[in-house]
């Protein structure tokens, strides 16, 4: 069974200081401190978009045939996931989750300073 929608949308909010916004019309956007870790494509089956360590992206994509590079997003750094069971729930969630560390790390001193004192 693959992830619903309202999980990947939950468990992208659980994150520290993460926000949806709607910058591309209907499809969600995560954030945190104005930096998007995810967009998330609202079709059947449910595809999200996240960045990726550079060394990850070949592998991922050689692994799962669910994983390709998105249109009009960097291809060395980011991947297009689809989510429809044919990688684990957990994986796809680590995913994410990585993908939020990344940009989390790319931050300003300031800006994970911010993070770190509202949570």
């Amino acid at each position: 069974m693959s992830l619903t929608l309202d999980a990947l949308k939950a468990h992208c909010l659980s994150k520290q200081g993460a926000f949806e916004d709607f910058p591309f019309g209907e499809d969600p956007v995560y954030k945190v401190e104005g930096k998007m870790f995810a967009l998330l494509v609202e079709a059947t089956p449910a595809r999200i978009v996240l960045k990726c360590d550079p060394r990850l992206v070949p592998v991922l994509r050689e692994t799962y045939p669910a994983v390709t590079a998105p249109a009009y997003f960097d291809k060395n750094h980011w991947n297009q996931v689809v989510v429809d069971g044919s990688i684990s729930d957990p994986e796809v969630l680590e995913m994410i989750d990585q993908s939020y560390a990344l940009v989390v790390k790319g931050l300003t001193k300031a800006a994970r300073a911010r993070l770190t004192a509202a949570g």
